[in-house]
């Protein structure tokens, strides 16, 4: 038997809300999805962040965060492998020669997935200062739905809520997403050594 509080509420979902539930749920229902997980050690990009921070920071007036060394490497990876940024539309395969990539943010209202454009011709410091502004519109709901179209590949990074794998959901009509969990200090083997590394 229950007993206590029993109360419940009714919120009405704002638009954009709504659309992004129906395009994961369309995605989940349409698209034949492959996950697979791969470690990476952190240690030589949590070098480089160490080394350069200081003089970045005094360059660009913003830290160095991990964010660009993913959406780099991520573009790179997209350049060497243009069949990742196509989509198949009826019959045919769209290649892009452009490459947008959808990030997931936190916003008051929940995850949003606005897109930084044309990520070929960017810097790190390029990509620090538009996550700078993406946090900020987030932060005061300011991401509109039109922010959130066109993208050609999608990175999610569920470690800013501590989990360590996940399964994220496709971003019609993109073909894949990259999802990045927590670094962990691990042991691992190197050589005939076993020492802790950060582990993603």
């Amino acid at each position: 038997m229950f007993t206590g509080n029993r109360n419940q509420r009714s919120e009405t979902m704002s638009r954009i809300r709504q659309r992004i539930a129906e395009r994961l749920k369309g995605s989940q229902n349409n698209y034949a999805t492959l996950t697979t997980f791969n470690e990476v050690d952190m240690s030589e990009i949590m070098s480089l962040r160490a080394k350069y921070n200081d003089e970045f920071q005094k360059k660009y007036g913003i830290k160095l965060g991990f964010m660009s060394f993913f959406l780099k490497a991520a573009t790179t990876a997209l350049m060497e492998m243009p069949v990742v940024n196509s989509v198949i539309e009826g019959e045919n395969i769209i290649y892009r020669d452009f490459i947008d990539i959808s990030v997931a943010v936190s916003t008051p209202t929940g995850l949003m997935v606005p897109v930084i454009r044309n990520c070929e011709s960017k810097s790190f410091s390029d990509f620090e200062l538009i996550l700078r502004d993406l946090s900020l519109a987030a932060r005061d709901n300011k991401i509109k739905i039109e922010d959130m179209q066109g993208g050609t590949f999608t990175i999610s990074n569920g470690g800013v809520y501590g989990s360590m794998m996940g399964t994220p959901i496709i971003n019609p009509p993109q073909s894949a997403i990259l999802g990045m969990h927590n670094i962990v200090n691990r042991p691992v083997c190197r050589g005939d050594e076993i020492v802790a590394r950060p582990i993603m």
